[in-house]
C-alpha cells in the first residue's frame, strides 16, 4: 500500500471542510472536459455486490431544467406550510435551492432492477443499492470541489412528479438532483448554520454495545 505524506492528509482534511452545498452559482458555464472528470470519478466508487446501480441524466434541455425549478417551487412553497410563526419567517429567508443559476443539472438514480451483480448484498438488504449511490455521489462531490467546483444537493422535490416529466424508466429511483457550477462564494459554515436553523453537533457520540 502506498504511504501518504501528511501534507496529502491535511490536504484530503481541508477537502473535506471545504466540501460546502453550494446554493449561490455563477451562471459560467462548466467545460465538457471538465464535468467529466467529475463523473468519471463514479467508476471508482465500491457498490454492493459490484452492482454499479448508479445512472446519471444530465438535464439539459430549458424544458426539463423548468419543470424541475417549478417542482422545487411548488414543493417548497407546500414545505413552508409545515411551519408556523419564526421557523416558518427563518425557512422561507432560505436558499435552499441553486437551481436557476447552476449551469449543470444532473439527475442520479439508482438502478433497483440491475442484474449485475447479482443480487449479492442486495438481496438482504436491498437499500445498499442506493447507498452505494450516494458513495459515489460523495466521490464526485469531493472530485468537484478540488477542481474548484461547487455542488448544490436539492432534496426540496417531488420524485415522482420528476421521473414523470424526465421520462424515466420504472426501476430506477432518484437519490439525488445536483446542481453544478462555479461557487459564487466560499465559505466553511453552512448556510443553514449562518441562518440559525441548526447547529453542527460538536463531537460524534458512540456508542459501544
Amino acid at each position: 500500500m502506498d504511504e501518504f505524506s501528511d501534507d496529502f492528509r491535511a490536504g484530503l482534511h481541508d477537502l473535506m471542510r471545504w466540501r460546502r452545498d453550494v446554493r449561490h452559482f455563477s451562471t459560467d458555464p462548466v467545460d465538457a472536459a471538465l464535468l467529466k472528470q467529475c463523473l468519471d470519478t463514479f467508476s471508482l466508487a465500491p457498490s454492493v455486490g459490484l452492482s454499479e446501480p448508479w445512472r446519471i441524466l444530465r438535464v439539459r434541455s430549458s424544458q426539463s431544467k423548468a419543470a424541475a425549478i417549478r417542482n422545487f417551487m411548488e414543493t417548497n412553497a407546500k414545505a413552508l406550510d409545515g411551519y408556523t410563526g419564526d421557523q416558518a419567517k427563518l425557512y422561507a429567508s432560505l436558499k435552499l435551492s441553486g437551481m436557476n443559476d447552476a449551469p449543470e443539472h444532473l439527475a442520479v438514480y439508482c438502478d433497483d432492477s440491475t442484474d449485475k451483480g447479482a443480487g449479492l448484498g442486495a438481496a438482504s438488504m436491498p437499500e445498499m443499492r442506493r447507498y452505494s449511490v450516494v458513495g459515489a455521489v460523495t466521490l464526485m462531490w469531493l472530485t468537484a470541489r478540488a477542481l474548484g467546483l461547487g455542488v448544490g444537493w436539492v432534496s426540496v422535490l417531488d420524485p415522482k412528479r420528476l421521473n414523470a416529466d424526465l421520462e424515466i424508466p420504472d426501476g430506477w429511483t432518484l437519490v439525488a438532483y445536483l446542481c453544478v457550477g462555479w461557487p459564487a462564494k466560499n465559505t466553511l459554515t453552512p448556510e443553514l448554520e449562518t441562518k440559525g436553523w441548526e447547529v453542527r453537533a460538536p463531537a460524534l457520540h458512540i456508542e459501544s454495545r
